[in-house]
């Protein structure tokens, strides 16, 4: 294992506990810097292999996961390893999907729900979470 993101990189959201996860869009270059070790990919297709640890959750753009339970296993597994490894959440654009697993991933972390879309937005990118479904979706995810 290397190092853990760098807090000031592009998409890297810090949350309360201190553990990193950046988020992105893969349908943009690969960010400079260092490559993930693991990834969680939001996705309405399985998407190209990547040469790292990798998982899919079906989610088609602009929707909901096809299974919250996918997702939630998903993101109880980026709990566990962005303690010790470089972890990411991405989507096609990485702001609606990739923003609305980042919310729930800190629901996960101790972020309230009804505050967690406001956490997101200010601490990745303020566009996160683009629909009104998505919102509910946070609001109403539990740890």
């Amino acid at each position: 294992m290397g190092e853990l993101w760098d807090p000031s990189a592009p998409g890297v959201l810090t949350l309360p506990s201190g553990r990193r996860v950046r988020g992105r869009g893969r349908g943009a270059p690969l960010p400079a810097g260092p490559l993930p070790e693991f990834g969680v990919y939001l996705l309405g297709r399985r998407p190209e292999p990547v040469p790292w640890a990798e998982r899919w959750v079906r989610w088609p753009d602009f929707r909901l996961p096809a299974d919250p339970a996918e997702l939630r296993s998903a993101l109880r597994e980026v709990c566990q390893r962005s303690a010790e490894e470089r972890v990411e959440l991405a989507c096609h654009g990485g702001t609606g999907r990739t923003g609305t697993a980042l919310a729930c991933l800190a629901v996960l972390d101790g972020v309230p729900a009804d505050r967690a879309v406001a956490f997101v937005r200010e601490h990745y990118r303020p566009r996160a979470v683009e629909t009104p479904g998505q919102r509910r979706f946070v609001r109403r995810f539990t740890p």
